[in-house]
């Protein structure tokens, strides 16, 4: 139970937001008619800092105010900043003058209209808390100023004749310039906008998904050999130590509130303690998923009956002495003995809910915490508070065992996820479809063996005969084994798509070899190649990445928009990860829709770009970031770091349509199994392409 809990959180660790930790206001003081002072504020969220406009060549980029220029007033002097912060910043190694939580910059103007007007601009800031950076972003302004009545204005004509008749060629040349590049700033805002919408959409819809994910596995916890026999116990407890049922109760709310305060707080510190870098490290690495797999493996053969996992004998006793002192600080340590004492059948859900800040999202380890605590501590509290529900409970015994045994089953499945991914991002090809496939397979299969009664573990108790639910139970994994034996020569078993590896992942694909015989006797036939299949070259990496669905396409941009621009046709990113969950249930429930694959085939350069591909690249291809000015030298980074720069988000899978010049033709997409908003989403780029081509 805890193994599959933890694969069904797997799909949201590669949700994560580009943070906005900086937000700007606009406002006007105007203390006589003839001059006016723009106020440009900037509140920082706690840890994080804004550049100042003095900053060295080779540090960060420092923060600059652009106006547009207008014949309604004229600039007096510069942009003032307030006092800056003077110190070593540990992004750069190197002194730096920045603001912390509030900066006001000032900039005067004097008024050189008689009617009231606006002030417009664009500002571009970057700004970094102790750990990373954010890319440079630009933000447009504007603010209402009022007229100046003692404005002079030429006799006999307007103000605007008056100041047209009077401006020069060069100052035409430069408003010009100006609005070409406010209309330019204009259009990468709407562009980051569109993109910041789809990935809101996404995180909200993750946190909510996660919280209950969480809230179920607290619930499953409950049930396990080593959680359920405490609760007659911790109950028991607080009915004798009690000189009244009043403060028994205050009691049991104490200790359920314990309960959720030490997870959550368990939750908080892996949040603030561990960073994006740390995160994607965790997630993509192959020595963290090793780690976790051998983790797992470790406590299926615990379940299994191997050996006992348990914490030193000193820790449990310590706490146990003071939950003994009875009161309210004894309800605590009660509730902190109850969370050590069941670790062993705990920690694997709570660790693939800590996982979760593998994601980068800081808030996402404090979500789940609560929520597993929160139905963790339900019972606990409850029949507490209402002990005479114990006599319900069913008792203690060899069916206990029985869970945990079907756990350790599930613990060694869903553990082959974690090699799976770090097989997949370096390509080792240890663990393939079907060799997975494989394990799968026997692994249900004993399961269901076990659930008959024909395999027989240690502390297992006498079965005599077997019972209807776990009857029920072996036919629904006897049933799960059928369904995955096609697999193995190639069938896309979609309800398991986001767990098993790709079928571009297999080595013996049926579909595949009929697709390229029907390929083979099209064009031979004189039928010629299916449309869209034609390529300008051969695309980078196809030695070792490939697209599903028998898609034709590229795996590098520039590839990608080179070819975008001979053929004129769009292009379709796909930015996908090895170890992307979401990534491969979209392409096996999405892509593979006759009315998605024809569109994408015919009318779009299909580009899937590997955010987590960890193959070294040539140093004649390495980049320096200009979101955290590191050298970028995997594939994985390079395209991470494109999706960051260019679209202002990091979440997998994000599809985004360009056209030829590299500019969005709609609004991107995120994780969403409805086929008929993807076909539309396709379509809606398409005709914005066609548009665009004046067809």
């Amino acid at each position: 139970m805890f193994g599959l809990l933890a694969l069904l959180m797997l799909p949201l660790f590669s949700v994560s937001q580009i943070l906005d930790p900086v937000k700007w206001t606009f406002k006007v003081e105007q203390s006589t008619p003839e001059e006016a002072t723009i106020l440009l504020i900037a509140k920082a969220d706690k840890g994080w800092h804004v550049y100042s406009q003095d900053i060295p060549p080779k540090g960060p980029l420092p923060t600059t105010f652009a106006f547009t220029k207008s014949q309604h007033f004229e600039l007096v002097g510069k942009v003032v900043e307030p006092k800056p912060i003077v110190e070593n910043d540990p992004n750069f190694d190197m002194v730096l003058k920045f603001f912390a939580d509030k900066a006001v910059f000032k900039q005067k103007i004097k008024v050189l209209s008689q009617k009231d007007f606006m002030v417009k601009g664009v500002l571009n800031f970057m700004c970094c808390d102790d750990k990373q950076c954010l890319p440079p972003t630009d933000v447009e302004f504007e603010v209402f100023v009022k007229g100046n009545p003692n404005a002079v204005v030429p006799a006999n004509t307007t103000q605007a004749t008056a100041d047209l008749a009077s401006a020069s060629q060069d100052s035409l040349k430069n408003a010009a310039l100006a609005k070409a590049k406010t209309d330019s700033v204009a259009r990468i805002a709407e562009q980051n906008k569109l993109s910041e919408t789809a990935a809101d959409q996404a995180a909200d819809q993750s946190l909510l998904w996660f919280f209950l994910v969480s809230f179920i596995a607290g619930l499953a916890a409950i049930i396990t050999p080593c959680v359920f026999p405490m609760i007659p116990m911790t109950v028991t407890f607080f009915m004798h130590d009690s000189t009244s049922k009043r403060k028994a109760r205050l009691q049991a709310i104490v200790y359920g509130l314990s309960i959720i305060v030490i997870y959550t707080v368990i939750g908080t510190l892996v949040a603030v303690t561990l960073g994006a870098n740390f995160a994607n490290f965790l997630s993509t690495h192959w020595i963290p998923n090793v780690f976790f797999f051998l983790i797992f493996m470790v406590f299926a053969a615990s379940f299994l009956g191997m050996f006992e996992i348990t914490l030193p004998s000193w820790i449990v006793n310590k706490a146990d002495k003071q939950a003994d002192k009875g009161g309210y600080s004894g309800a605590f340590f009660m509730a902190f003995t109850l969370v050590l004492v069941s670790f062993s059948c705990t920690g694997p859900i709570v660790g693939a809910i800590l996982v979760k800040s593998a994601g980068g999202a800081l808030v996402m380890p404090i979500i789940g915490m609560l929520g597993f605590s929160l139905a963790f501590a339900l019972p606990f509290g409850l029949f507490a508070f209402f002990p005479s529900w114990l006599s319900g409970l069913p008792k203690s015994g060899g069916w206990l065992n029985a869970v945990k045994v079907v756990l350790g089953f599930l613990e060694l499945a869903l553990g082959l996820k974690f090699l799976s991914i770090a097989d997949q991002t370096y390509h080792w090809h240890i663990l393939d479809r079907e060799v997975y496939l494989a394990f799968w397979i026997v692994i249900f299969f004993l399961m269901g063996m076990y659930l008959i009664g024909k395999l027989k573990f240690n502390h297992d108790s006498e079965l005599p005969f077997v019972s209807v639910p776990r009857i029920i139970m072996a036919i629904i994994v006897f049933s799960f084994v059928v369904y995955m034996i096609p697999g193995m020569w190639g069938a896309p078993l979609k309800a398991l798509s986001g767990y098993l590896p790709p079928t571009t992942y297999q080595d013996f694909d049926m579909n595949a070899i009929v697709q390229k015989e029907v390929g083979a006797i099209n064009t031979s036939g004189g039928g010629g190649a299916q449309p869209g299949n034609d390529l300008c070259e051969k695309p980078k990496y196809a030695e070792f990445l490939k697209l599903p669905h028998g898609l034709n396409g590229y795996f590098d941009y520039k590839q990608a928009l080179a070819c975008a621009k001979k053929q004129n046709k769009p292009i379709f990113i796909d930015f996908t990860g090895h170890g992307c969950v979401n990534c491969r249930e979209m392409e096996a429930n999405v892509w593979s829709d006759p009315n998605v694959l024809l569109r994408m085939r015919d009318n779009y350069i299909v580009t899937a770009l590997y955010v987590d591909d960890k193959t070294e690249l040539p140093e004649n291809e390495w980049i320096t970031s200009t979101y955290d000015k590191k050298v970028k030298k995997t594939i994985g980074k390079i395209f991470a770091d494109f999706q960051i720069t260019r679209f202002n988000v990091n979440s997998q899978p994000y599809y985004v349509l360009l056209d030829t010049n590299g500019n969005l033709l709609t609004s991107p997409r995120a994780y969403d199994l409805n086929i008929d908003a993807f076909v539309k989403f396709l379509d809606t780029g398409m005709e914005n392409f066609k548009k665009q081509q004046g067809r």
